[in-house]
């Protein structure tokens, strides 16, 4: 085959590693016009049109009335739909206008003047012509519900099959959690699969909008792909594209804070694989641009870097956006430096310690901001009780589905681990009762009241609730509903409750030491380079812990209380 297309054209050697899975429709929410036999639809049949077909779903356009049905597949997915049509009535073709949305009311949507619905990234809105006898590949995007309307006046439309394609990475889930909490069990079930969904040929931000590798939004993807599925190559392949479209002295995606983001994702990405082969690759940049970050900072500890940014809703308070970046550059320093030491640059580590003591000595103020005192806390520059004290624990307001993961993570620091498990139940929660299957780009714990579920209309003053919400670049339908950035429940969950920390690189040594808080039970796995380590943690009556560890040989376990 490949040297019988030579003769004629150029091959592209970049091969796509992705998989494709049917699925059916699990129910039509709502249909108008003359639309017969829908229940076909539901029937498992093969996508092959035949002349002989006779179970067909018909849509007619009559006495001005349009035909249309929306369908809800029941879970988010990455791809597009496949129509198999038999018969257009008297004509040879007719056209349909088909509409994704990520909730029903998004794909109900018009475009219209105000609407704030988008084609941006992926088209989710089109018309297409479909002929007879013809199987009919329709959108590349991310969505739940499908729309479809027959157009023009006096139209026919028989449909013998309309189902979904996922295009995704057919991978095992290695790693599992369980406990007697089935919410968190379906938290970071979904978090996982929020990744999975953005993992394409490399890691997105969103599978709608946004299909792009923000480096900057990568850090809990990266860390759920450690406990969900161990290596996978989408992770270098996209540190390395940004790394490579990146010259020096530009920043990754024009934020400095994105180029810190790929030294910390570095260091973590290292100590995982122990690929020390990879590491020596980026060397000469690494160092570059630790060099160049060294100049921004000042005598008196503040730097002077452009474009400050943490996330968008921090994005309106200038001194947590200051004290975030701050914290930021503190932890690329102190990691960059290890990882320089690592590259057996001792040298060029030992500068790098008057640049850590100069940023040490100040403290910035994060003003009110969870986000910003969170990294505060992570790079050490606050007591972590006190901040979750006075910060961290007074409600769920000022919360991001990105920056979240690392408030949870300074609530670990402070031992407030119930709380930190009421945060993920109440606020990650919050979206799965909203009818979430993945987690979304950003969620305001007041958007819950009197909203509707994303798979219903809204009805008796009831509040659409992706619709009518949203800022910045996420307003209203423009907004995702799966955003990779807020898995990090799923990161936590096993750091953190299953307790597995990475002491040596390639996970050669790791310690054991569980966090169960207020749960009874919990087990799970986590994937390692020598294979997959199992933990089981009961709570015995007393409150100590019994834990259970089976782990490859080549690693050593450290067993800590």
């Amino acid at each position: 085959m490949k040297e019988t297309i030579l003769k004629h054209t150029n091959i592209s050697e970049e091969k796509d590693t992705r998989s494709k899975l049917v699925l059916m429709p699990k129910k039509i929410i709502w249909q108008t016009g003359y639309v017969n036999h829908s229940e076909i639809l539901f029937k498992d049949k093969i996508m092959q049109p035949t002349l002989e077909e006779n179970q067909c779903m018909v849509l007619k356009n009559k006495n001005n009335v349009q035909a249309a049905l929306l369908l809800d597949f029941g879970i988010e997915i990455q791809g597009g739909i496949q129509i198999t049509a038999i018969s257009c009535g008297h004509s040879p073709s007719v056209l349909v206008r088909v509409r994704f949305g990520e909730s029903a009311m998004e794909a109900m949507d018009d475009m219209e003047d105000g609407s704030n619905a988008t084609n941006d990234h992926s088209i989710r809105d089109m018309v297409t012509p479909i002929s007879a006898l013809n199987k009919l590949d329709v959108g590349q995007t991310g969505f739940r519900f499908v729309r479809i309307d027959l157009l023009g006046e006096n139209t026919e439309l028989a449909i013998s099959t309309l189902k979904a394609k996922l295009v995704y990475q057919d991978l095992d889930y290695l790693g599992s959690f369980e406990s007697n909490d089935d919410r968190l069990n379906e938290i970071w079930k979904t978090g996982a699969y929020t990744v999975h969904l953005n993992m394409q040929e490399y890691i997105w931000d969103g599978i709608k909008r946004d299909r792009l590798v923000w480096i900057g939004d990568m850090h809990p993807e990266i860390s759920t792909i450690k406990s969900v599925f161990g290596y996978h190559p989408s992770v270098p392949k996209s540190l390395d594209l940004i790394r490579d479209n990146t010259p020096l002295p530009k920043f990754m995606n024009n934020y400095p804070s994105y180029s810190m983001w790929w030294v910390i994702i570095q260091y973590d990405w290292y100590f995982y694989t122990g690929n020390f082969n990879y590491l020596q690759q980026q060397k000469s940049y690494l160092i570059e641009l630790l060099d160049l970050l060294s100049t921004y900072v000042n005598d008196n500890g503040t730097n002077n870097l452009p474009h400050p940014f943490i996330d968008w809703p921090t994005s309106s308070n200038e001194e947590a956006v200051r004290a975030g970046v701050h914290s930021l550059l503190l932890m690329t320093f102190q990691r960059g430096q290890e990882l320089v030491e690592i590259l057996t640059d001792t040298q060029q580590a030992q500068r790098y310690d008057e640049v850590i003591q100069r940023l040490t000595s100040f403290l910035p103020d994060s003003n009110g901001s969870k986000q910003a005192g969170a990294l505060t806390v992570l790079a050490d520059l606050v007591d972590p009780y006190i901040l979750n004290q006075n910060l961290l624990s007074n409600d769920l307001n000022g919360l991001s589905t990105f920056l979240g993961y690392y408030v949870l993570l300074a609530k670990t620091k402070a031992n407030d681990i119930d709380g930190t498990l009421d945060i993920i139940r109440k606020y990650w929660g919050a979206m799965l009762d909203l009818g979430a299957t993945t987690f979304w780009e950003h969620f305001d714990i007041e958007w819950a009241k009197n909203a509707i579920r994303i798979d219903e209309f809204p009805e008796n003053g009831k509040i659409d609730v992706h619709g009518s919400y949203g800022d910045y670049c996420y307003k209203g339908y423009r907004h995702s509903l799966c955003h990779g950035w807020a898995s990090g429940p799923t990161a936590w969950l096993s750091e953190v409750v299953l307790g597995i920390r990475i002491l040596e690189p390639g996970c050669r040594k790791i310690e054991i030491r569980p966090q169960i808080g207020d749960l009874k039970w919990v087990e799970g796995t986590f994937p390692t380079p020598s294979g997959v380590v199992k933990v089981k943690h009961i709570k015995e009556q007393d409150g100590g812990i019994r834990t259970e560890v089976d782990a490859p040989e080549e690693i050593q376990v450290i067993r800590s209380k």
